[in-house]
């Protein structure tokens, strides 16, 4: 799997719609502007962040045999108000269902995504702040 992505512009006329393909072949949009069909590219970042510290959590609690029955995971952004508008700190909230479910378990699943696996994080701007918190409900 190679670290590329091809875009294509769709939209010849106005918009700014783009088929995306990656190395690994995958294929999705990006959009922006009026009649969006598609992420924009910073909602897309923001969703990557998110399943970047969703995959590695759910799948270190597999590992620690927790039982999770339902995941949900819920980020939010803020952003700079002048041009770049990029994020400037972003809220990142677990959602768990489960059967006797260690909250111990949990935070160190989190912790673990932020200090050593999710490779989105360590892409960003180091000056983003990235808050992470989670919630249990019973299954």
């Amino acid at each position: 799997m190679s670290n590329t992505a091809h875009l294509e512009l769709e939209t010849l006329e106005t918009g700014l719609r783009f088929s995306v393909t990656t190395g690994s072949g995958q294929a999705s949009l990006l959009d922006s502007g009026e009649g969006m069909q598609a992420p924009n590219p910073i909602e897309m970042l923001l969703a990557s962040l998110a399943g970047c510290h969703a995959m590695d959590v759910i799948s270190i609690l597999r590992k620690k045999r927790q039982q999770v029955t339902s995941y949900s995971v819920e980020a939010e952004g803020d952003r700079r108000a002048e041009h770049p508008k990029s994020f400037t700190r972003i809220r990142i909230v677990h959602r768990f269902h489960g059967r006797d479910l260690s909250p111990a378990a949990i935070e160190d699943a989190i912790r673990l995504t932020e200090t050593r696996y999710c490779s989105v994080h360590f892409s960003l701007d180091p000056g983003i702040e990235v808050s992470n918190r989670y919630e249990i409900f019973p299954a």
